[in-house]
């Protein structure tokens, strides 16, 4: 389909959660092994919320982790949840993935997971889902900013 479509593999990264890759992980880590050999990233989706396996980090092509929204959205008001988050952000370091943040939807998320090393976040707070007409305007418009702005070009 990649090739038919003209999708660079490396441009695609397939998410899977942790109950989908556990109701047959031989299967899975199969097919995931195939995806990777070609180029696509692999993410585990709602990491720890499911049937978290360690073992299974080290034997799937895993490149990255996300952060299950869940504990994103506790993580200011529960002192568990803030250490599970940052757990898991230091296991993904610990081990050579990033870690994504799902489900960031107040500044205030944002800057205790910048505060904890996090790089990578998703959410409300950055935008909403949109149509793909708008999706690529706001890129080509992101594009035109960076272009016209000279400290990206000498970042």
């Amino acid at each position: 389909m990649l090739t038919t479509r003209g999708i660079p593999a490396g441009s695609l990264k397939l998410e899977i959660t942790e109950s989908t890759l556990m109701r047959d992980p031989v299967t899975a880590a199969d097919a995931l092994t195939r995806c990777r050999a070609s180029g696509m990233g692999i993410a585990i989706d709602d990491f720890g919320t499911g049937y978290s396996s360690l073992s299974y980090l080290s034997t799937l092509p895993i490149t990255t982790l996300k952060v299950d929204r869940a504990f994103v959205r506790a993580m200011l008001s529960e002192p568990r949840d803030h250490r599970i988050v940052q757990t898991i952000l230091r296991l993904a370091d610990e081990i050579g993935i990033p870690a994504v943040a799902e489900g960031i939807e107040e500044p205030a998320e944002a800057l205790a997971l910048a505060g904890m090393g996090c790089a990578y976040g998703q959410g409300y707070l950055f935008g909403r889902p949109a149509p793909l007409p708008e999706t690529l305007a706001l890129i080509r418009s992101w594009n035109r900013a960076d272009a016209a702005d000279p400290r990206a070009s000498a970042a």
